[in-house]
């Protein structure tokens, strides 16, 4: 006999139980079908830390952000849990997209303001800098393993149910408005199914949805030894001057944030090597760190080069960076986080469920449809 509930959320991760919170809100039953354990480490949404940064330039991730930040807010005061660490974020390197992002962020609302290299430096020891520095204090870091905590205590308390090591085995498209969806011990049943697999979305979607390229990566920052417990440490994007010899050191920009009682997480920024979610080793791959440790020499004064603990983790990303979110018949579709997502995650779980009641997205994150 088939479990009927009002929406079935494929995807436990941040974007899934954010999704399942806001359909709770709506008032709906909603099922959560995860196919590992909780809190496992397979995907994009583990450990403890993440960028919060409000530096983008383009309008609908402006407001995006802005609706983020308020949400974020909203879970922290409803669960006691402290999810934001504002402790500021600096931009540096291209000074002309830096100041294109200012003016932006100016429009909108959102405060920021240019430091030289002298009295960023100042500031921030632990650090180095060579053009003016665009600092966002109202900025910072996302307590991300704590805001996966929140976001299914919350979607719980309304009623909504998350099954673990659950994965789903086949999905079918009953109708315009009824989706079967089953694992290897029930099936489910709902007028819709949101889908936000990650690295998995294709495979998941397999015959069911025709999506843009989505290329999975296995990304690999690390957490560098703090040199001094003195410094002040921001959260930081570094974007490679124009010009930078493309068979230099550099592979991306980069960024990164203090995580406590970890150390300076350093990362490059989607250039990890291309994988099979299923298939992955966890490994560093050493020309890739070796890199990462000579650009923590030249530009972080404060941090030990040579300790550093690698991590692991996946990007699924789209060609051109933006998100999907889009809705085909009853299922709905959030993918293509592109490794800065989490920042916006209790938005995109309002945008998910928007789509499920027929409400568009913005058409940025729409899939063109062939005409």
């Amino acid at each position: 006999m088939s479990i009927q509930t009002d929406v079935i959320v494929i995807g436990a991760g941040a974007m899934g139980s954010a999704a399942a919170l806001s359909v709770a809100r709506q008032g709906k039953s909603v099922v959560v079908l995860e196919q590992f354990a909780a809190g496992h480490t397979m995907g994009a949404s583990h450990g403890e830390t993440r960028n919060f940064n409000t530096a983008y330039q383009g309008a609908v991730y402006l407001k995006l952000v802005r609706e983020a930040r308020e949400l974020w807010d909203d879970l922290a005061q409803e669960t006691g849990l402290k999810l934001l660490d504002l402790i500021g974020l600096v931009n540096h390197g291209d000074i002309k997209s830096l100041k294109r992002t200012h003016d932006a962020q100016q429009n909108f609302g959102l405060d920021s303001f240019f430091l030289s290299p002298q009295e960023a430096t100042e500031r921030w020891a632990g650090m180095r800098f060579r053009g003016d520095v665009l600092y966002v204090p109202e900025a910072g870091r996302v307590r991300a393993a704590t805001a996966l905590q929140a976001l299914r205590q919350a979607a719980e308390s309304r009623g909504a149910s998350f099954h673990y090591t659950s994965p789903v085995r086949d999905i079918t498209v009953l109708s315009q408005d009824l989706v079967a969806v089953a694992t290897d011990t029930e099936e489910y049943r709902a007028p819709r199914v949101i889908v936000t697999a990650g690295a998995w979305t294709r495979k998941v979607l397999t015959g069911l949805v025709e999506l843009p390229r989505l290329v999975v990566t296995q990304e690999q920052p690390a957490h560098f030894r703090l040199l001094s417990n003195d410094h002040q440490w921001p959260s930081f994007n570094h974007n490679p001057d124009p010009g930078v010899a493309a068979d230099d050191y550099w592979y991306s920009p980069t960024y990164g944030m203090l995580t406590p009682g970890e150390g300076i997480k350093v990362g490059w920024h989607g250039v990890g090597p291309v994988v099979d979610p299923d298939a992955r080793n966890f490994t560093a791959e050493d020309t890739q760190l070796e890199a990462l440790r000579r650009y923590v020499r030249e530009w972080f004064p404060g941090l030990d080069a040579e300790q550093c603990e690698p991590i692991s983790c996946t990007y699924t990303s789209t060609d051109s960076g933006d998100f999907i979110l889009d809705r085909f018949g009853p299922v709905v579709v959030g993918a293509g986080f592109s490794g800065h997502g989490f920042k916006f995650t209790p938005a995109i779980g309002r945008v998910l469920a928007d789509l499920a009641e027929g409400v568009a997205a913005p058409e940025l994150f729409q899939v063109p449809r062939q005409q």
